[in-house]
């Protein structure tokens, strides 16, 4: 009763109170309770921030421990081709968000959500989607869908015959290959076999399998398991409930409690937290960025302006913040990995595209020259966003090393070497489009510019000096391995053919085969052959010794890279051919002594 009166004097004070008050004081507090009764609403939504400590729970995936959230990255490319899904009611999930309800079959919230109606398995080749009679005009098709096609279930037990015999697959039968993983991927999550978050027994190794959580108990025995067994069934309930605190609290209980059962296999929080922070750093689009800025900035700069200076020196500063983010990436990937990054077309690229851009600014750092910053960023920064705009063919996963790869020596000195002279010739074929651009737009005052041809050569001959030592320890390499030196390999043909490409390109200008002009043409030509060296063999004829890093895909950006080349080529030579006409054709020194090298003018373009 006194409880009961004592409660009516306050609301009573609490009334006159709000009365008395202003205006503005009023309407503030009603905008307040507002916002305080739409908080329990809001438990319902779970943030991609709140999946953090779920993301950091350790999973035992294709031969290496990693976070959750890694797992949940490639599961979700995988499938969809795409880093999130947007489902037929147009939300977009996120992946850890998303795997988790794929295994429940629900949403945040309790909400109940049926994943093998949603179109989400990516088929991205045409004939194949023909072949099997769907519509053409699509992409992704459901599990349902797929699941009732009595043509892919011969298709597939063909590819199955064919693999059980180490037969080669034609285009065709490894796309069939590639949905099918896609259709036993989201089985495996929808029926949680996928789920290998308990690790082994405390005297198991690395190498041991991890269990489900259901398979538990008969590795560790109930009682053993039942704290864990509390904190999942805890994690879910949260989950369910759409209650982010707890969600997140259990998620990380669970992993201390998973990694007291066997603390010498469970990653380190240390070790979980870095490659977390890698997936989330997005160094390498960030780097793209800077690079596309600096770019900007740089050709602003080369116009007369009273500000082009600072604008040439914002401009180095914002692409040096480029190159290094992009170490950055490359340094926590190596740490991740405990390797060198060039084992996958995505590390190869990225690594190309770093070396491109670090080579830019050795040689400006040399010869105080712009330019070479105005060759290295555009190359760097496209080959970086093709990365980025097909990660279905060129997944950004880091795997474990194939046995035939195993040596950090030889893997270190030979493949950093080749891939680093494929960053050199990308260089010079940015450089040479510069050169080419000013044949285009003025040929007679461009054919005049010696020192913009002595530095284009010089880039060409770092180049082939790499290429050559590369493939001579490559060979050296493959006599280690595999008992032979050389042995026309697809790889190691092409390698070959590429060196010889620039050999002759170099000997032609020295021998006055062609001038200055040519020697910018052979610049974009000859890197036809290092896309061939670099991305045909692995991805147009994947066989050989070298097939370890054989891919799908991508078949369209080359294409499209090459044709506009030629024609840019095209477009080129008829305009130097058309200025030369009328005029009187002047000798062209064959190629500058290096001992007149410290005469060349230092100036940007």
């Amino acid at each position: 009763m006194r409880r009961a009166l004592f409660r009516s004097a306050l609301e009573l004070q609490a009334w006159n109170l709000f009365r008395a008050s202003s205006l503005g004081f009023r309407t503030f507090l009603l905008l307040l309770l507002v916002l305080l009764s739409a908080l329990p609403l809001a438990r319902a939504e779970l943030n991609e921030s709140d999946f953090k400590q779920w993301g950091l729970l350790a999973i035992q995936d294709n031969g290496r421990r990693k976070p959750v959230d890694t797992f949940a990255r490639e599961a979700i490319l995988k499938l969809t081709g795409r880093g999130t899904y947007k489902d037929l009611a147009g939300r977009v999930w996120q992946p850890n968000e998303f795997i988790l309800s794929a295994l429940l079959g629900e949403a945040a919230g309790g909400q109940e959500k049926d994943w093998t109606k949603e179109p989400l398995l990516l088929i991205n080749y045409r004939p194949l989607v023909e072949k099997l009679g769907l519509d053409r005009e699509r992409k992704r098709f459901s599990f349902d869908e797929l699941a009732k096609l009595p043509e892919l279930n011969r298709l597939a037990g063909e590819v199955h015959q064919l693999g059980m015999q180490k037969a080669e697959l034609d285009r065709m039968q490894q796309e069939v290959r590639s949905i099918t993983e896609r259709m036993t991927l989201f089985s495996n999550l929808s029926r949680g076999a996928a789920f290998l978050i308990v690790p082994p027994k405390p005297d198991a190794t690395i190498k041991d399998a991890w269990v489900i959580p259901p398979e538990a108990d008969k590795t560790f025995g109930e009682a053993r398991f039942a704290a864990a067994t509390e904190k999942l069934q805890g994690m879910v309930g949260a989950f369910r409930a759409g209650d982010a605190f707890n969600f997140g609290l259990r998620a990380r209980e669970l992993r201390t409690e998973l990694r007291q059962l066997c603390p010498t296999v469970y990653p380190t929080e240390s070790e979980l937290g870095t490659e977390y922070f890698y997936n989330h750093l997005g160094a390498f689009s960030t780097a793209a960025l800077l690079y596309a800025l600096g770019l900007v900035l740089l050709a602003a700069g080369a116009l007369p302006s009273g500000i082009a200076r600072w604008l040439r020196v914002g401009g180095v500063l914002v692409a040096l913040g480029g190159l290094l983010f992009h170490a950055w990436g490359i340094g926590l990937r190596c740490v991740i990995a405990g390797r060198p990054p060039v084992t996958n077309m995505f590390e190869s690229m990225v690594w190309v595209a770093f070396i491109a851009a670090l080579f830019g600014f050795v040689f400006f750092a040399r010869y105080r020259s712009t330019t070479y910053l105005l060759a290295a960023l555009p190359v760097s920064f496209v080959t970086v966003m093709i990365l980025l705009q097909a990660p279905a063919a060129m997944p950004p996963s880091i795997d474990p090393l194939q046995p035939v790869l195993r040596d950090n020596f030889w893997l270190t000195i030979h493949v950093l070497t080749i891939t680093g002279s494929y960053g050199a010739f990308l260089l010079g074929l940015g450089f040479g489009h510069i050169v080419l651009f000013r044949y285009l737009r003025d040929p007679l005052a461009a054919r005049a510019d010696s020192a913009l041809h002595f530095w284009l050569y010089r880039v060409i001959q770092l180049g082939v000096l790499m290429i050559a030592a590369g493939t001579i320890l490559g060979g050296v390499w493959a006599n280690y391995s595999w008992g032979r030196f050389w042995g026309w390999d697809p790889k190691e043909t092409w390698a070959l053919i590429t060196l010889l490409c620039y050999i002759v390109a170099l000997h032609g200008r020295i021998a006055g085969w062609w001038g200055q002009f040519g020697l910018a043409v052979a610049s974009v030509l000859c890197f036809a052959a290092v896309v061939m060296a670099w991305y045909g063999v692995n991805f147009w004829f994947p066989s050989g010794l070298h097939s370890y890093g054989r891919g799908v895909g991508g078949e369209g950006w080359a294409a499209t890279i090459l044709g506009f080349d030629l024609v840019f080529l095209g477009l080129v030579i008829c305009r130097k051919r058309q200025a030369e006409r009328p005029a009187q054709r002047t000798p062209v020194p064959a190629v500058i002594d290096p001992a007149e090298e410290s005469s060349l003018p230092a100036a940007s373009v």
